[in-house]
C-alpha cells in the first residue's frame, strides 16, 4: 500500500502522541485545523505550561504542562488542540484563492473527571471520560489582507460522545484569521461558539437531590436542554528565535476567553461557586522542521 493512500491514517497516529500527554483537560474541545499557511511541508511541536479552569465553569485555574503538534504534509493540514485532534482531508496546493475544508476530528473530554480541587465539586458524582469523534466542514481563503499567505476560514464542526459519558453532541461554528507578520512572526485570531445537546447540559451542569445533599450545593435541573452553551475568543502569537516559522526554534503564547451562557451559567457549579467568564492561556517553546 502506498504512502499516499495511508497518509491520513498516519497523520492521525502522529497526532495521537500529544493527546495522551496534554494536560489542559478543562478546555472545551471543538474546532478545525489552524495551520500556518506560508507554504511547504512542516511539523511544529510545542511544549510549555498552560493555565486552564479546573472545570468548565470553575473560578479557579491550575497550571500544568502542555504538549501540541500541528503542521502540513503533502498539502494535508493537521493539528492538536488540548485533548482534540483535527485533520483536513482536502489537499492544499498552495497559492492564493479559495479552498474547501473537510475532515475528521477526535476529541477526549475530561471535564469533571477525577479530582478538581474543590470539595463541593469533588463531592458530586464523577463524570466519565467522553470520547467524541466528529467531522468539520468549511471554506478557507488564502491571500486576504496582509499578504498572499494570510488565511480566513469559516467552518462548522459536529462531534458526538460514543463512550457512554454524556451521550450527546456538540456543534461549533468557528471563524479564524491567521497571518504571518514576517518570516519570523505569526498571529492567529479565532472566534467560536458551542451548541450542545440536551444530555450534555444535564450531565455537566445539573445537580440532583442526592448530589446537593452530599455537596451542599443547591439542586438544579435547568441545564438539561439543547442550546448555545458558550462563545469563545482566542489569540496565538508565535515568534521564531532561530531560523524561520517553518524551520527552527520559536516561542509561543496563547490566551483564550470563554463566556458561559443562559441555563448553563445559572447552574450552581457556575453561578454560585464558579464564574461564567473563563480565562485560559499557555506559553512555551516550539520546534518546526
Amino acid at each position: 500500500m502506498s504512502w499516499r493512500r495511508t497518509k491520513p491514517l498516519a497523520l492521525l497516529l502522529l497526532c495521537a502522541l500529544p493527546l495522551g500527554a496534554t494536560a489542559a483537560i478543562a478546555q472545551d474541545v471543538s474546532g478545525v485545523p489552524d495551520d500556518v499557511k506560508i507554504g511547504g511541508d512542516r511539523i511544529s511541536i510545542g511544549v510549555g505550561l498552560s493555565s486552564t479552569p479546573t472545570y468548565i465553569g470553575s473560578s479557579r485555574n491550575r497550571v500544568l504542562p502542555t504538549l501540541a503538534i500541528q503542521g502540513q504534509m503533502d498539502g494535508y493540514a493537521f493539528n492538536s488542540s488540548g485533548t482534540a485532534l483535527y485533520l483536513d482531508l482536502i489537499r492544499s496546493r498552495g497559492g492564493t484563492g479559495w479552498k474547501p475544508v473537510f475532515g475528521p476530528l477526535l476529541a477526549v473530554r475530561l471535564d469533571r473527571h477525577g479530582h478538581v480541587g474543590d470539595r463541593r465539586v469533588d463531592a458530586l458524582d464523577d463524570r466519565a471520560i467522553a470520547v467524541e469523534p466528529g467531522l468539520s466542514v468549511g471554506i478557507q481563503r488564502t491571500g486576504v489582507i496582509t499578504s498572499p499567505y494570510d488565511t480566513l476560514s469559516a467552518s462548522i464542526s459536529w462531534q458526538r460522545d460514543v463512550a457512554g459519558a454524556h451521550g450527546s453532541y456538540v456543534v461549533s461554528p468557528e471563524l479564524d484569521y491567521d497571518t504571518p507578520l514576517s518570516e519570523t512572526s505569526f498571529v492567529s485570531l479565532s472566534a467560536s461558539a458551542d451548541y450542545v445537546g440536551q444530555r450534555f447540559g444535564g450531565y455537566y451542569y445539573d445537580v440532583d437531590a442526592g448530589e446537593a445533599a452530599a455537596s451542599g450545593l443547591r439542586a438544579y435541573d435547568g441545564a438539561a436542554k439543547a442550546g448555545w452553551k458558550d462563545w469563545n475568543l482566542s489569540a496565538t502569537v508565535v515568534h521564531s528565535v532561530t531560523g524561520m516559522l517553518t524551520h527552527g526554534v520559536g516561542l509561543f503564547a496563547t490566551v483564550g476567553y470563554q463566556h458561559i451562557l443562559r441555563a448553563y451559567r445559572r447552574s450552581p457549579l457556575v453561578e454560585d461557586i464558579g464564574d461564567a467568564n473563563q480565562w485560559s492561556g499557555a506559553i512555551g517553546i516550539e520546534y518546526s522542521f
